[in-house]
């Protein structure tokens, strides 16, 4: 064996380089121009944000005819709380539903009943938020004022429900109901399709052990789509931070902090506020509401970064984990 022949069998061969076309330049360039595109968008929101919202923490707020002399964290205080507030609680509402819906359609149902009820809720989220504020104060707050009387005559020793009870039904528990009919769609599509990648396998496995359909989906599908289901929660919080005319066309608005559910008194919600001062907002008065704009942008980027940040870490778990 020669030098020549000894090289040729130690050196490795050559990488075969795939030959590039024109289209896969172009997708791949199309790709990365969308990509960056939404990152210019959120910077430039950002950036908009902030340099507009600077006039709002400064000490002098006697111009300021919003802020009236006082500085700019006790005004956005009451309006982050009924924010947080109002989603919260149609978060509790609409969780359980939206997991029963999605549980009924993907291991329940027929399937001619589970493609026709996934296609109603999915309709769901097309409806404009302005029907859903119109459905909220003139049919669902009228029909549920005797409840909320109900409620306070019965279960009136319970803090929440406390007080003296609104005589038109528009209070933040309705406005959270309205939230949480129009969560319950993005919550139940995630959700449905999470369910529906459990591994056939891990259902079988547990259904020939005996257990019961209900024993099945507790020890197979629930386990395996709990990062699934936390992250649609979160998504749909997102959605309900940022709700604007639904709320408003319920709520009267009102700057405090109140946990009562069923008064007349009832905290504001940040989108609730702005859409209904910035009609006579001037001056100073425009840059205190685009800070507290920029304060709800951090909220609902906080929410939707903690929810990117829990779907990665299911990522990794597979039917071959």
């Amino acid at each position: 064996m020669n030098e020549t022949t000894a090289q040729a069998i130690v050196e490795p061969p050559a990488p075969i380089r795939a030959k590039q076309r024109l289209g896969d330049r172009v997708f791949s360039g199309t790709a990365l121009g969308a990509g960056l595109i939404i990152l210019l968008v959120l910077a430039g929101v950002a950036v908009f944000l902030i340099i507009q919202s600077m006039p709002a923490f400064q000490a002098d707020t006697s111009n300021n005819h919003i802020l009236r002399g006082e500085s700019f964290w006790p005004y956005v205080w009451p309006l982050v709380f009924g924010t947080l507030w109002a989603s919260i609680i149609a978060l509790v509402v609409a969780t359980p539903i939206a997991l029963g819906i999605a549980l009924f359609i993907s291991h329940y149902a027929p399937r001619r009943l589970a493609s026709a009820l996934g296609y109603v809720v999915d309709l769901l989220a097309a409806v404009p938020s302005v029907v859903y504020g119109l459905w909220g104060g003139l049919v669902l707050a009228p029909m549920l004022q005797p409840v909320y009387a109900w409620l306070n005559e019965n279960l009136g020793w319970i803090p929440f429900f406390a007080g003296v009870v609104s005589p038109t039904g528009r209070t933040i528990l309705t406005a959270a109901l309205v939230l949480s009919v129009m969560i319950i769609p993005i919550m139940t599509a995630i959700s449905r399709e999470v369910f529906l990648q459990t591994p056939t396998l891990h259902e079988e496995a547990a259904l020939a052990l005996g257990a019961t359909r209900w024993e099945m989906v507790r020890m197979a599908v629930l386990p395996f789509a709990r990062g699934g289901m936390v992250s649609a929660a979160m998504l749909a919080l997102g959605r309900a931070l940022g709700e604007t005319m639904a709320v408003t066309m319920v709520l009267s608005p009102s700057a405090v902090v109140s946990f009562l559910l069923l008064t007349s008194t009832n905290p504001t919600p940040i989108p609730a506020n702005i859409a209904l001062a910035f009609p006579e907002a001037h001056g100073e008065g425009v840059n205190t509401l685009i800070a507290t704009g920029l304060i709800l942008f951090i909220v609902t980027f906080a929410v939707n970064a903690l929810a990117r940040w829990i779907v990665a870490r299911r990522a990794e778990f597979s039917g071959a984990n």
